[in-house]
């Protein structure tokens, strides 16, 4: 590592036992006498060294280092250690965005010819990745109905299926996901289970926990919390085996790192290593010093906004559930959604975070055009509320079928619920319910 950044491990460090706000706001970086207090921007692609042989440890993994900012940056670095910390992992791998991090977290485990199994509530850009562009790729994924019986899940899996994955909040049909039932179906059928995070966050849940073996988040929604930077994050658990006979290249030496076996040099962050030496290198979707160091800036507040985000949300959705305008309102921290038992359960503490979905009466495009305080907007997670209409956007490639099955109705308004006065939300949405019930816009 570079002699001016140190960053913080979960077991060298006193950050192991700091309470959430405190992680949020000084973990993953430790200032030196006379240093800088917060995480500073590195932004050079360049390390220099001047010895021969440290070059060649740092290539054949031999060593802890950074050899070029595509693989690793001290303020990436700082991010990273403190989601390790946040979640509860090992270790984890940041990338340019939450696409890229899933892309990242299931390409550092499949070859053609393998399988997922996968909920079939998840946000539209992960459903085509599954259903679509991976099965280019020779990997084919069966999606399901994530409140089945386990005994009809069970007939989803296959000899080749090789990960189990999950959204904690499926985007935007807002189940929360039932963890236990997952993690007996990865243990029955030995496979790693995959959650996104996104929604939850660490502040609301902790999937490894509950069975989880390795997490990935856009942090480009809550942990930027402003709309500001793109960013994803793969956090490794640290439990699976993956020296059971279904992941050879975490165990078998690697030629192209001097015949490294990930699991024997690196032991619980096997999976974590592996990905960032292989697919970080080789995808090259890297995040930003710059980006990093704004994302990291967000999460120094993140314990303050999710309450907010939440209580808001809360109010919004009991408001739009008495609306004369308003067909039906799902969110999970109504008492009467069929996932509210699951908070209690799974998640850390009160709160189902900022996403809500209403059933529109009235026309959605008068709708939108009228807000005032609210904006239409491609994105969620933001200190500022945004709507959009996921039928005609974020899944308008699936087919009316799968679209229906995932829980979007061409009624579905999905509201992203900031951090504003809750008072003036509920005035604005008043508003605009009321123009869309009048007639059509153009």
């Amino acid at each position: 590592m570079s002699t001016k950044t140190k960053t913080t491990t979960s077991t060298a460090n006193p950050a192991a036992t700091w309470g959430i706000g405190t992680t949020c706001i000084q973990a993953g970086f430790t200032p030196t006498v006379g240093g800088p207090r917060i995480l500073p921007i590195y932004q050079s692609t360049t390390y220099k060294y001047d010895d021969l042989d440290q070059v060649e440890r740092l290539f054949a993994l031999k060593e802890a280092g950074y050899k070029y900012t595509r693989t690793g940056n001290p303020t990436v670095a700082g991010f990273e250690q403190k989601v390790t910390l946040l979640e509860g992992g090992v270790g984890a791998v940041a990338t340019a965005s939450g696409q890229s991090a899933i892309l990242l977290a299931v390409a550092n485990l499949l070859h053609a010819g393998d399988h997922i199994v996968a909920a079939n509530t998840l946000y539209g850009g992960t459903w085509v990745l599954f259903a679509v562009t991976l099965k280019k790729l020779g990997i084919e994924a069966t999606l399901v109905d994530p409140e089945l019986p386990e005994k009809e899940l069970r007939k989803a899996f296959r000899p080749n299926t090789r990960l189990l994955f999950g959204e904690t909040i499926g985007n935007p049909a807002l189940g929360i996901l039932d963890f236990a039932k997952f993690a007996r179906l990865a243990r029955a059928f030995d496979v790693p289970f995959i959650v996104d995070n996104t929604l939850a966050t660490p502040f609301l849940c902790k999937p490894f926990k509950h069975g989880a073996h390795i997490v990935v988040h856009s942090a480009t929604k809550y942990m930027d919390g402003h709309a500001t930077s793109l960013g994803g994050v793969v956090i490794d658990g640290g439990a699976y085996n993956w020296n059971n006979g279904k992941f050879p290249e975490l165990v078998d030496p690697d030629p192209l790192y001097a015949n490294t076996s990930y699991v024997k040099t690196f032991k619980q962050a096997a999976y974590i290593a592996k990905a960032r030496a292989q697919y970080l290198r080789d995808f090259g979707a890297c995040l930003s010093p710059f980006n990093a160091f704004l994302i990291n800036l967000g999460l120094e507040t993140l314990h303050l906004r999710m309450p907010r985000h939440s209580d808001n949300a809360l109010a919004l959705a009991t408001f739009l559930s008495k609306h004369p305008r308003v067909n039906w309102v799902v969110y999970p921290g109504l008492r009467h959604h069929p996932s509210h038992p699951r908070i209690k359960r799974y998640f850390e503490r009160e709160g189902a975070s900022g996403v809500l979905t209403f059933g529109l009466k009235g026309n959605a495009r008068a709708f939108v055009k009228a807000l005032k305080v609210a904006a239409l907007v491609v994105h969620v997670g933001d200190a500022r509320t945004g709507v959009l209409h996921p039928a005609t956007s974020t899944h308008a490639q699936l087919s009316l079928h799968d679209r229906l099955a995932a829980g979007i109705p061409d009624d579905m308004i999905r509201v992203s619920v900031g951090i504003e006065d809750a008072a003036d939300l509920i005035a604005d949405f008043d508003q605009a319910l009321r123009v869309a019930s009048k007639g059509t816009s153009k």
